[in-house]
């Protein structure tokens, strides 16, 4: 078990999450999120995430203290959260609770990937990647295996023991399980690298069907056996970067000890079909997408990838609720296909906040420009900044975005 000064130090931080939890501006915050996620936006709702956090660190507000490895994880994790509300905490809400994972095992698809990485600050977390192609025979398919499912119960419980002793009276323990990510792109892409993959959709779209029918045969079994098992997350607070906070989930005859896929948010993507036509979107993601987004009770839907040339696609997919629009689509276009049917989740371009000046009135300007074609065309607005590789080690452009962001948004 923990030492007493690891214990003490996370019973502080811990100390201190608790109150800000309780504020009533948390409650507030959900409210508007449950609006927006209603489609019936009070206004837009902003966030910030995915930020360089190796960029913030010289303060020593987000230096650990803790000895003990799993320790430093919870610390870590507290102060993120510490740092966040103090400096850029725009719709943020700090919840009253710690989710401890449970140990669940889940083989996957089995491959190893095979890379050669390169980096530009070697404290950032960024990475550039170049993958070895493992698959250019019909008989590689046979590398991909189905998923295999399990749970080590007495790893759960022993985390469970260890978080009970650190928070107690200070925050709620909520045992985690799955909270799913589920991409056939992504994964494709580090096995076999963007530019093979998508040559073989021309050259061999059979044998790509036949792998990403493999690919969606394994993801579904993988969802019966966390559904048999409870081994699915409970309610969620975010989904892909945004409030996940809605009155529809739950659905009818939820069981905490089980949840169900239909109980929960998902987000699927396919942002390295982002320069493919409209027809092969749909022939090579949404035919097989949408079987696995037909499970689930919402799905939020894209990244980078620009969707305002796809909606007619996109609204194929079952039970999507927020449609990702990434730097790179027409707003105009994106805003008239979303109308008031999806929430318009705008991701701003991260790249202003990576100049080497920084130009609030630049980030303004982007902003009101989305916010008025919003209003326009009847959309629910969120902003999420996200993909921050770097700030310049200007911590205080964070700050300074989410100060203009929450003024466009009326917050």
């Amino acid at each position: 078990m923990p030492n007493a000064k690891d214990v003490a130090i996370i019973r502080d931080l811990a100390a201190r999450v608790a109150e800000i939890a309780a504020l009533p501006v948390q409650e507030e915050k959900r409210r508007l999120w449950r609006r927006l996620n209603a489609r019936k936006a009070q206004r837009p709702m902003v966030m910030i995430d995915q930020v360089c956090w190796n960029e913030l660190s010289a303060g020593g507000e987000l230096t650990p203290q803790c000895a003990d490895q799993e320790c430093r994880g919870y610390e870590t994790r507290l102060r993120k959260i510490l740092y966040q509300w103090k400096h850029f905490p725009v719709d943020m809400v700090v919840e009253s609770f710690v989710r401890v994972p449970k140990a669940v095992k889940n083989s996957v698809f089995g491959i190893a990937i095979i890379e050669e990485t390169a980096v530009s600050d070697p404290a950032n977390s960024v990475k550039g990647h170049r993958y070895e192609n493992q698959f250019q025979t019909d008989a590689d398919l046979e590398k991909i295996r189905m998923p295999v499912v399990g749970h080590n119960a007495a790893e759960t419980e022993r985390r469970l023991a260890v978080a009970h002793e650190l928070f107690d009276g200070r925050l709620e323990v909520l045992p985690w399980g799955e909270d799913l990510y589920l991409s056939l792109w992504d994964p494709i892409a580090t096995w076999m690298g963007v530019e093979n993959a998508l040559y073989a959709l021309v050259d061999r779209p059979e044998f790509m069907h036949r792998l990403l029918a493999r690919m969606t045969e394994g993801y579904l079994s993988m969802l019966d056996q966390l559904e048999a098992q409870g081994l699915l997350c409970g309610p969620q607070s975010l989904i892909h970067c945004t409030g996940a906070y809605t009155d529809e989930l739950p659905a009818p005859g939820y069981n905490p000890d089980k949840p169900r896929t239909r109980d929960l948010w998902m987000y699927g993507l396919a942002q390295m079909l982002g320069t493919v036509s409209p027809e092969m979107f749909r022939e090579f993601e949404v035919e097989y997408a949408s079987r696995i987004c037909a499970r689930f009770g919402l799905v939020y839907y894209g990244c980078c990838d620009p969707l305002d040339g796809k909606m007619a696609e996109v609204r194929m997919i079952p039970n999507v609720r927020k449609v990702s629009m990434s730097p790179w689509v027409d707003q105009e276009r994106g805003a008239a296909e979303i109308g008031r049917d999806y929430v318009f989740s705008r991701k701003p371009n991260p790249a202003f906040m990576a100049t080497d000046t920084f130009h609030p009135d630049q980030v303004r300007a982007d902003l009101v420009a989305t916010r008025d074609i919003c209003r326009r065309h009847g959309c629910s607005l969120e902003f999420i900044l996200k993909d921050i590789s770097t700030i310049r080690y200007e911590p205080e452009r964070l700050a300074e975005w989410g100060r203009i962001a929450m003024e466009v948004a009326g917050g």
